[in-house]
């Protein structure tokens, strides 16, 4: 109920802004039916939680979709699975090529990520160059990717893997992939998903984490591998099983450059631009957040006498402008 109001005040506060409200389902009617998912990739003795998504999630979804067809996010043109079509002359290099812009993906912008890629193509992306290359050497070439100089590490490494284990291609399961030096759930799916073109699993990284929770997409509480104690806060692994436990597969793929793509141009991390969103009339979380350009009322300065009197009095002066 606090947020409902608080989705209202802020609506009021922004006339300009308008609400997309969905056709309306027949009563008790659903769009999914809860099934256990991908059991090969979910680590074992985890139970996943029944949850039936919202009634309108088809609608929502294809909302989202035409909002994202004219393009112009950053991941339309830079993202990992861009790359990599232009970069080698056969499937198997371009699957090295994937692998590679994944593992510098990681917490870095897709800018920075593609040019980095770039370089490294221009260097000579596959996996004999690459665990021939000094560590220093790939470091130079891939600054300023996060973490540029533990990459630098583990991509020497994971090349050399993919060398002596799969003759020079990159493991065929997820299994094989998360065994490499620095790549983890989210990079193995999305490799999978594009380098491979199996649907393995939701690349799951903090756009579509954080849209699917804003959407109601997922449970409001994530439990343990016994299924029943309440977690303290829900990973992008519980995301993933969430979603995949009712998304359509045929969806698995293309899932995370659509969010990916909301996340960058509207549903932003912090003030998101929910006047301008296509589904801001079904978005649990919609004007839940201060609106772009709107300022967050600053604590006002105490004054001098009210510090030295607090301190007279062996207290802390409490600033009740301040939240």
């Amino acid at each position: 109920m606090k947020r409902s109001r608080g989705r209202k005040a802020a609506h009021a506060a922004d006339p300009t802004s308008s609400r997309v409200s969905p056709p309306s389902l027949p009563t008790g009617t659903t769009d999914a039916t809860f099934d256990t998912g991908t059991a090969m990739e979910r680590p074992p003795n985890v139970q996943v939680q029944p949850f039936a998504p919202p009634e309108d999630w088809r609608w929502v979804l294809g909302a989202i979709k035409r909002a994202r067809g004219a393009g112009g996010a950053p991941v339309d043109t830079m993202g990992c699975e861009k790359i990599s079509e232009d970069a080698a002359p056969d499937a198997k290099g371009r699957r090295f090529v994937t692998l590679v812009s994944a593992m510098l993906s990681s917490q870095t912008k897709d800018p920075i990520t593609h040019a980095a890629t770039a370089r490294l193509v221009t260097h000579g992306c596959t996996p004999e160059n690459i665990s021939h290359t000094p560590e220093e050497v790939l470091d130079a070439i891939i600054v300023p990717v996060g973490f540029h100089t533990r990459k630098a590490g583990y991509l020497r490494a994971a090349a050399q893997i993919c060398v002596d284990t799969y003759g020079g291609d990159i493991p065929p399961d997820v299994r094989g992939l998360m065994a490499l030096p620095g790549v983890g759930p989210k990079m193995s799916y999305l490799v999978m998903n594009v380098g491979w073109g199996v649907a393995s699993g939701i690349c799951v990284d903090v756009h579509v984490h954080r849209i699917a929770q804003r959407l109601g997409w997922v449970p409001a509480v994530a439990f343990g591998k016994d299924g029943t104690t309440p977690k303290k806060s829900r990973s992008p692994e519980d995301t993933r099983q969430a979603l995949e436990s009712w998304l359509p597969k045929e969806e698995w793929v293309d899932i995370n450059p659509l969010l990916v793509g909301h996340g960058q141009l509207t549903c932003t991390p912090l003030r998101p631009k929910c006047g301008e969103c296509i589904v801001n009339g079904t978005c649990p979380a919609a004007f839940s957040e201060p609106a772009q350009g709107a300022k967050s009322p600053s604590p006002k300065k105490p004054k001098r006498e009210q510090l030295a009197g607090a301190r007279r009095q062996g207290g802390t002066f409490k600033n009740s402008n301040s939240a």
